[in-house]
């Protein structure tokens, strides 16, 4: 553990939701000095237990942070919070967010604190809650080199960083991740139901899956979700829909096809508004109703 706190930066963190607290978290234990922002208030005060500062504003958060996190729900929050906050951000520091946010956004985000003398990096994450918990989060930095040097002691606590471009990149390399889990998560509930109805033990076929080619971290944690109908929140349905809308809409503007992306998307919106805070191996629940009288295994569904 870190306890030097002189030659820490200071950090505003600014939302600490479901991602938000455990990566707070992390900063704290690592002996960085903490200020907390979150527009629910609860959501936030346990910290204080750990050491960190709450604010009761954006602006009073980053009054004096050397780097600002933002963890936040989507684009126009992370615009609505940083509009709220910048004329109290000290010219030279750094905005690191870690939302995920489409692309335009992210480019937009980087010119207006660019604008203000402000830097900035993209840098979403993937690996969930317990990725979060653990410290072993996949960071997609988009930014200068600069930047993410300056950064980068920091985004280790989260887990690995890596740079993978300019500005705009990270949100990027997310959107990429997401294609591939949601599509994966897909394939799995589909893979699962058809086990079950061709009579196999659809558990079993998970084991024996395990084994080869198909096995993935998704495989393990998702399928089992899906065995057991646990669909209590982790990584949302809205937060994989809104992500597979803005996989194609990055898609649209490079002027690429992603047939199998669009049919992922079909399938979290047949989901609808109920399902919205459920998990995302939730997806389940929309391959059955494709599939009349068919269901995976007897255990009552847990949304909540």
């Amino acid at each position: 553990m870190l306890t030097n706190h002189t030659q820490l930066p200071g950090i505003a963190f600014l939302g600490t939701g479901l991602m938000g607290h455990p990566m707070a978290s992390r900063l704290l234990a690592a002996g960085y000095r903490v200020t907390v922002w979150n527009r629910t208030a609860s959501k936030a005060s346990s910290l204080r237990a750990s050491g960190a500062r709450l604010a009761d504003t954006p602006a009073q958060a980053v009054a004096s942070a050397d780097v600002i996190i933002t963890m936040l729900e989507a684009g126009p929050v992370v615009a609505d919070v940083i509009a709220a906050a910048i004329a109290s951000i000290p010219r030279g520091a750094l905005v690191i967010d870690m939302s995920s946010i489409r692309q335009d956004e992210a480019l937009t985000l980087h010119a207006v604190l660019d604008s203000h003398g402000i830097a900035c990096l993209d840098a979403p994450v993937s690996g969930g809650v317990l990725g979060a918990e653990a410290g072993t989060l996949a960071v997609m930095a988009g930014g200068s080199t600069a930047d993410f040097q300056r950064a980068e002691a920091i985004l280790h606590v989260f887990g690995r960083p890596t740079l993978v471009g300019g500005a705009g990149a990270g949100q990027v390399a997310k959107l990429c991740n997401q294609l591939i889990v949601g599509a994966t998560l897909n394939v799995i509930a589909e893979a699962l139901l058809l086990a079950q109805a061709a009579g196999a033990d659809p558990a079993a076929v998970r084991h024996a899956l395990r084994g080869g080619f198909a096995e993935s971290r998704l495989l393990e944690v998702h399928g089992q979700r899906m065995l057991d109908r646990n669909f209590k929140p982790g990584g949302q349905v809205r937060s994989q829909a809104k992500d597979m809308d803005n996989i194609l809409l990055a898609a649209s503007a490079a002027g690429v096809t992603l047939p199998v992306a669009e049919l992922v998307r079909a399938n979290y919106q047949r989901l609808g508004p109920d399902l919205a805070a459920a998990d995302q191996s939730a997806i389940l629940l929309g391959i059955e109703m494709a599939n009349p009288g068919v269901r995976l295994g007897t255990a009552a569904d847990k949304l909540a």
